[in-house]
């Protein structure tokens, strides 16, 4: 058997996949033979699936106050192997000067940031490589038109047929000075890093999107989103990525009509998605479960049990370990609550209050600029051994 060095080519193979990002980038320098393994799609590939059945984390976004007083962004992983809490060093021009910003979504280690006017930026925090998304491909409509343009909606996630990540946006138009709080209508582009280039889809966008704290999730292969339809029924407008096609998810038929007095949060926890109902002010909450034991159908939603009533806990952030959810506290820090014991625990994590995101991440060797796309199904790329 050939060996590199002491070592059989596969147990050195077996011991390069258990390494972190960082490490990986740095064993690239040694010589060209390993540059070149590392940089094999179907090595990014495996490496990435290690990382998914071993190293799953949450990827927290919050700011921190500077000393003048201003908002910064702060990216953190939190692991829950012994946990482990670290500070990302992410250098982004739109990172520093968006106390807003906002964190879309995750794909195989790269995630969606932006500011929800005109810049989207997509990022690799292990690599630290990054790329600002070309300017949109809708025009904007003349200056005599009453239609005022406007970004309502961002998703991000995988798509499994062609294999690669895409970015969705929803544009709403709006009538100026109508007082309605629907859009007059909407148009849908899409960006994927197989063309590197958007492009506008023909479909119809049967509900609207609004705003709810913690809602917007990735899931089955579809990007999901709190919205109202024509009818003003509260429904999740989910969008999948790869049949580029939209639906209207309807609520839990137990739920009263929508009130400002609550809110709703969506979740994944155990392969299913989650819907967390709770007060939206208060001292003192308590958080109603929702699952959706079949994807899509409105009669599967089952309520699984409250948590609480809790003290200075404001929202849930993510499920992560087997039992415990992410929430944030009323003061600004991150608590840990566990569903079997009912114990709730201070995390040593701080930020300002409601700037909180959280995402289920993974860390991995994929571009940004897709060129190290992962495989389908039947490719046998080899490491030329």
């Amino acid at each position: 058997m050939e060996v590199i060095g002491d070592l059989p080519r596969e147990l050195f193979l077996e011991i390069l996949l258990r390494l972190p990002v960082e490490s990986l980038m740095r064993c690239k320098c040694v010589c060209k033979h390993w540059y070149a393994l590392i940089s094999n799609p179907k090595f990014i590939e495996l490496h990435l699936k290690y990382n998914c059945n071993n190293n799953v984390c949450v990827l927290l976004k919050r700011c921190l106050l500077t000393c003048l007083g201003e908002k910064e962004n702060m990216l953190s992983l939190v692991c829950s192997n012994g946990f482990s809490f670290v500070n990302l060093d992410v250098d982004l021009s739109l990172y520093k000067k968006e106390p807003c910003l906002q964190l879309l979504g995750h794909c195989d280690g790269i995630i969606c940031l932006s500011n929800y006017r005109d810049d989207i930026v997509l990022c690799n925090p292990a690599t630290r490589e990054s790329m600002v998304l070309p300017e949109s491909s809708l025009p904007c409509y003349s200056p005599g038109s009453n239609l005022i343009p406007q970004t309502s909606a961002l998703g991000f996630g995988y798509d499994v047929k062609t294999h690669h990540c895409k970015v969705v946006r929803i544009v709403s138009y709006w009538e100026e000075r109508s007082g309605s709080d629907l859009p007059q209508h909407s148009r849908v582009e899409v960006y994927s890093l197989a063309t590197g280039s958007w492009k506008e889809i023909d479909v119809k966008v049967p509900a609207y999107v609004w705003y709810s704290p913690c809602f917007e999730t990735y899931f089955n292969g579809a990007f999901h989103w709190y919205a109202i339809d024509n009818n003003r029924d509260e429904v999740i407008l989910s969008f999948h990525m790869g049949n580029e096609a939209f639906q209207a998810i309807p609520m839990p038929s137990a739920l009263s009509l929508y009130d400002y007095s609550t809110c709703r949060s969506l979740l994944v926890w155990n392969g299913c998605i989650a819907l967390v109902i709770y007060p939206r002010k208060g001292t003192e909450k308590s958080f109603e479960i929702y699952v959706m034991k079949e994807y899509g159908v409105r009669e599967s939603w089952t309520k699984i049990l409250t948590i609480g009533p809790l003290t200075k806990v404001e929202m849930p952030l993510a499920f992560w370990k087997n039992n415990e959810i992410l929430m944030e506290g009323s003061d600004g820090l991150v608590v840990s609550y566990n569903l079997k014991t009912q114990e709730l625990k201070d995390l040593p994590i701080y930020g300002v209050p409601k700037s909180f995101a959280t995402l289920v991440y993974v860390n991995s060797l994929v571009s940004v600029k897709g060129g190290n796309q992962m495989l389908g199904e039947g490719d046998n790329t080899d490491f030329g051994w």
